[in-house]
């Protein structure tokens, strides 16, 4: 599903620049959860945005499903976001206009689907919301608004899941429910999870765990550390 090839990464400070991740090279296969965890500022979002597409690497290669991530223009990339991935943001990123409906509706409206409406009804209801449709994010709870950018990421049954901090905005309860709900649907679509979190015991329901501390990418090494 995944495949990086000596990933090297920085970012300009002032006159010099700083190395977030060196020579991280990594297989994942379809199917699979994976959790990367590290303390802050280690590239653990950076590395998920490098596999969405989102940002660029200075040196490596990316691969997802056999497709190299730098043979792909602008267009073919917001593309293969739309079609091969979802992708859940800490922050939610919900349009504060559009319903709950009409948030997890969007995506499918631009692809194109005709089902759009009654796909996006379906996953609210199985995500539990199915009586906040007509809501708006202001009118949701943290929790609440976090199930519908679920949602919105899943409606499409994508291969690729990439979650940051899916739970790092809600409190112990909350967070608990909506990791439950998060690998139940990865656990239906047979999907394959690559999740951001300092969280130590969510990191320890993923198939394996990798961490990143000095821009190098290690793996099984989880502990109160590195929660």
């Amino acid at each position: 599903m995944i495949r990086l090839t000596n990933i090297g990464m920085s970012y300009p400070v002032e006159q010099s620049r700083v190395s977030v991740l060196k020579e991280v090279s990594l297989d994942i296969q379809a199917g699979e959860s994976v959790a990367v965890i590290g303390p802050s500022g280690s590239g653990k979002t950076t590395l998920l945005l490098l596999l969405a597409g989102l940002d660029h690497p200075d040196t490596g290669s990316i691969e997802i499903q056999g497709t190299r991530l730098d043979e792909l223009t602008n267009d073919e990339l917001a593309d293969l976001r739309r079609d091969r991935m979802g992708i859940v943001f800490q922050s939610f990123h919900l349009i504060p206009s559009l319903t709950a409906l009409g948030n997890v509706t969007l995506p499918l409206e631009i692809a194109g689907d005709p089902e759009s409406n009654a796909k996006a009804a379906d996953i609210l209801r199985r995500v539990g919301l199915d009586h906040r449709e007509t809501h708006y994010p202001m009118q949701l709870s943290g929790g609440e608004q976090q199930r519908v950018a679920i949602a919105r990421a899943l409606v499409h049954s994508p291969p690729l899941i990439l979650a940051d901090e899916p739970t790092g905005n809600l409190d112990k309860e909350t967070g608990r429910a909506v990791s439950d709900l998060l690998f139940e649907l990865h656990d239906n679509l047979g999907s394959t999870l690559v999740m951001v979190t300092h969280d130590e015991s969510l990191a320890q329901r993923c198939d394996r765990q990798l961490r990143l501390d000095g821009g190098a990418l290690v793996e099984g090494c989880v502990d109160a550390h590195s929660a």
